[in-house]
């Protein structure tokens, strides 16, 4: 069964540069702790990811996926799922609007776990996701970028 969340948090930089931080997708290791590599294997005539291998590893389930990146200028990006061990489904997307004092970023996520997990434990995964989310690619962008 699909479980999707969704959040909303604010970095302090322009749209360009947090969407810098998400397209440098080879990077991921550096401030989402489950990824533990990345190889971009195809990119958009603009440079940005297309195709993307990883490895990630997650409440003690590892695994090996396949996304697709898709790109809407530094308005948004999502990615979709086309290969993993562990997961039926993965959809998620980053919008990023302009505000005062930088960006706002929302955040939503949908998995659907090929293995039957109890609830609690799809949701705290997720939960982690959502903070990883949050937390590093704030970090990354406000200090590293």
């Amino acid at each position: 069964m699909a479980v999707s969340s969704s959040s909303s948090f604010e970095i302090k930089a322009d749209p360009g540069r947090v969407m810098a931080g998400i397209a440098a997708v080879d990077r991921l290791p550096e401030w989402s702790g489950p990824h533990k590599t990345v190889v971009v294997e195809t990119t958009h005539p603009d440079g940005r990811p297309h195709r993307v291998r990883m490895t990630v590893s997650i409440i003690g389930l590892h695994d090996e996926q396949v996304v697709d990146y898709y790109w809407n200028g530094d308005e948004s990006m999502s990615w979709t799922l086309v290969e993993s061990h562990q997961q039926h489904q993965q959809d998620g997307t980053y919008t990023l609007t302009a505000t005062e004092s930088g960006t706002r970023v929302d955040f939503t996520l949908t998995i659907d776990p090929k293995i039957p997990l109890p609830g609690f434990m799809v949701k705290k995964a997720q939960k982690m996701a959502m903070e990883t989310a949050e937390r590093g690619l704030t970090k990354f962008v406000e200090q590293q970028l």
